[in-house]
């Protein structure tokens, strides 16, 4: 028997989905304590950002042969790209970011990759965290965490170093956080160390890989934060467009339920509007008010998804640009004078390829940018062994070829901003030894 598919049963149908799918489109935070003043945070842009219409190499000869219309104007046109010193733009919606580079506190990274060669979302991103070119059970951050010394364990009736939840898990007053649910997760902390809610905090359903491993972390979330994206239901439209059972069932119940047809169309772009209390914006200024705070978190980290642009690429990579944007600026903002003492790295699992493809997007590639930012950071230029683009250039003749490890670039700023060892270095990052440190990434 042939099941009849109505716009209740469409509902139904999107709720399950929503179940599964949880917090896709979201921006989401981790946090965790370390004895020391310096701030450092990693951004995970999940997707894969395209690195070329991003820090835009118009100064290459051969760029507009392969891009064409997904360049924007230059320098100096209207809503032309902003310049980074005459080879390199920066693409318009980075209107914040511009303004670090003009300060000398955004260092923009090009042609970066990491070790692996993967174009699988999944498997790209698992090496990415774990900091190695397989998946591990623990991610980079958290060992590097590990390798600084322990925190003190907070006196009773103390506020935990987090600044976000007391040690028995009970939100704290307004003002030193957002409110949520707090729980306990992750390992026991050794003795002498703080509590697993003080010691560390994720913000989201899950902690990302990044921050797992022996440091003990808790999971907060705002209420509500599983509620998704308009992005989610966009993509559930879109795939059963061509559906004539599914299709209009699918369509009608999202009208039923207040969206507007462009939500619903192939060329959307990603949820985030302005005073989303779950976008990257929000989330952002709320751990720039954590870890300002005197007994606050030191290390976070944070991720933003919406970079996957197959399609409609000058469409789609506009709005999760203008929350990277939004966002850097409020962390930058709720830091306040301890902006000073952060480092930041923004970094993607991988870039896209160098031609523009038949829907006007671009496909999984290799190398892309990565930016270093925070007023700990030597900035003002960008950091690049250009490996141009012309004929022959391109890696498997497709792809910017990668000539920066991420992991290079991630050492550095551990080594100079949080002076990790060379020893424990090669603890977070197992088998790198063919990626230094690298170095001039921080202010004197």
């Amino acid at each position: 028997m042939m099941m009849q598919l109505t716009r209740r049963s469409a509902l139904l149908g999107l709720g399950a989905a929503v179940s599964l799918s949880g917090v896709a489109g979201r921006a989401s935070l981790a946090l965790a304590a370390a004895a020391t003043d310096q701030r450092f945070v990693v951004v995970i842009l999940r997707g894969a950002m395209d690195g070329l219409s991003v820090v835009v190499p118009y100064g290459d000869p051969a760029l507009r042969d392969l891009r064409g219309e997904l360049i924007p104007p230059l320098p100096g046109q209207p809503n032309g790209l902003r310049d980074l010193g005459g080879f390199y733009g920066l693409h318009p919606a980075l209107a914040d970011l511009h303004t670090m580079y003009q300060a000398g506190e955004l260092l923009p990274v090009h042609a970066a990759a990491g070790s692996y060669r993967s174009r699988s979302h999944f498997e790209a991103q698992d090496y990415l965290e774990s900091g190695a070119d397989h998946r591990m059970t623990s991610g980079w951050l958290n060992r590097a965490v590990a390798s600084l010394p322990p925190m003190p364990a907070s006196s009773p009736g103390q506020a935990s170093p987090t600044g976000q939840a007391s040690p028995t898990g009970q939100a704290p007053p307004t003002g030193q956080a957002p409110s949520g649910q707090v729980s306990a997760a992750g390992q026991t902390p050794a003795v002498g160390q703080t509590s697993a809610v003080g010691r560390a905090l994720a913000v989201g359903v899950t902690v990302p890989l990044l921050l797992r491993g022996s440091v003990a972390v808790a999971s907060w979330a705002p209420h509500g934060f599983a509620t998704p994206a308009p992005d989610l239901y966009a993509r559930i439209a879109e795939v059963n467009r061509a559906d004539r059972l599914t299709g209009p069932a699918i369509t009608a119940g999202l009208r039923a339920r207040g969206f507007a047809t462009e939500v619903m169309t192939r060329d959307g772009t990603p949820g985030g509007a302005p005073g989303d209390k779950y976008a990257f914006p929000a989330l952002a200024e709320a751990a720039g008010r954590l870890l300002a705070a005197p007994d606050g978190p030191r290390i976070a980290a944070m991720e933003i998804n919406g970079w996957d642009t197959h399609v409609a690429q000058m469409q789609r990579l506009e709005q999760p640009l203008r929350q990277l944007d939004a966002g850097l600026g409020a962390l930058k903002t709720a830091l306040g004078p301890a902006w000073r003492q952060t480092a930041v790295l923004v970094v993607t699992e991988f870039g896209r390829t160098a031609r523009v493809n038949g829907d006007k997007g671009t496909d999984h590639g290799t190398a892309t940018v990565a930016f270093v930012l925070g007023g700990a950071v030597a900035g003002g230029r960008v950091r690049a062994d250009w490996p141009g683009l012309g004929q022959g250039k391109l890696f498997e003749n497709r792809d910017l070829a990668p000539t920066v490890d991420v992991r290079a670039v991630a050492k550095g700023l551990l080594a100079g901003h949080l002076g990790l060892s060379g020893t424990s270095l090669a603890q977070v990052f197992p088998g790198s030894e063919s990626a230094s440190a690298m170095g001039g990434l921080l202010r004197a």
